[in-house]
């Protein structure tokens, strides 16, 4: 999926370049509608809450396995969890520097494992809760409550995070993420 179509747009040349496959997309977008799911609109005692959330867990899962096997893009290869490279992004940003990355910048990529880790922890938490072991023990309900706040924030900051990156890179994300490619700017090189 790495094939680069010169095309133009208006005045200026564009690469379109084929980043996210179907799977990548679809467990993305199937991942937003089960949080928002869960945390809008169901009862979080009744069963369709449960289930929503072993669903979540599972498009992790799945999401994970894919990140070792699937197509370049979609490895952890390309986005590694990096403070360091996190870092020198940040300070790059200040500077006025404007990178383009194919995969997910440095802060999108530690974005990303901390939300699958808060996914993680919510199903985990949550299957908790159905045990007869921890029905009713408090301190996992606080659990489960404090990690969907910070999963809440995490989405907050990374809707945020996509639209400052695609108004400082003129890559608009939302719409690589829905058709799989990214419109690189002429004249931009990419990481």
């Amino acid at each position: 999926m790495t094939t680069v179509a010169e095309r133009t747009s208006g005045r200026a040349s564009a690469r379109q370049v084929a980043v996210w496959d179907p799977l990548v997309r679809l467990i993305h977008w199937m991942l937003a509608l089960s949080v928002l799911l869960n945390g809008a609109f169901l009862d979080a005692d009744g069963k369709p809450h449960e289930w929503i959330g072993y669903i979540a867990l599972g498009l992790v899962g799945l999401r994970l396995v894919w990140a070792t096997v699937g197509p370049r893009h979609a490895r952890f290869s390309a986005f590694p969890p990096s403070p360091a490279m996190a870092l020198r992004h940040l300070r790059a940003l200040l500077a006025g520097v404007r990178d383009i990355h194919l995969s997910h910048n440095p802060l999108g990529a530690l974005m990303v494992y901390n939300i699958w880790l808060s996914v993680i922890a919510m199903g985990v938490t949550g299957y908790m809760m159905t045990t007869i072991t921890f029905f009713g023990v408090k301190w996992v309900e606080d659990a489960h409550e404090v990690i969907f706040g910070w999963l809440l924030i995490s989405v907050a900051l990374h809707v945020a995070g996509v639209a400052f990156d695609s108004w400082w890179s003129g890559v608009n994300l939302v719409r690589a993420m829905v058709t799989g490619c990214k419109n690189i700017p002429g004249g931009q090189d990419v990481k």
